[in-house]
């Protein structure tokens, strides 16, 4: 099992920056896949940001060039370093691993976006 813990959220004004994190109960040398999800009320969650072992890196297209993503192996931690803020980023964003076939989400954490 994997327990994954994020933080990092918070109220941010265009343009702005913010830099979540997600931490992994364990090694995340032995996590096939991690990535970042977003999801607004009365919307389906949707993937922001992922990350492979083999670092190989995708985005979605509205985010592509602002958000970057990044792995900690010694601290068994992800990032999501954002910047560029847009309102339109305001969701609460989740961290997900997929370990050994199975799917991992954290509590997520709320990222607002407003002047």
């Amino acid at each position: 099992q994997v327990q994954l813990v994020e933080s990092g959220g918070g109220l941010v004004q265009p343009g702005g920056s913010l830099r979540l994190s997600c931490a992994a109960s364990r090694s995340i040398f032995s996590i096939n896949a991690m990535g970042w999800y977003r999801q607004v009320l009365g919307k389906e969650r949707e993937l922001v940001a992922a990350i492979t072992n083999d670092g190989i890196t995708r985005y979605k297209d509205s985010v592509t060039g602002r958000f970057t993503i990044s792995r900690d192996y010694p601290k068994n931690t992800m990032y999501l370093k954002m910047n560029s803020l847009k309102p339109d980023d305001t969701a609460v964003y989740y961290c997900n691993a997929v370990h050994q076939g199975f799917n991992y989400w954290g509590q997520g954490t709320q990222v607002t976006v407003s002047s």
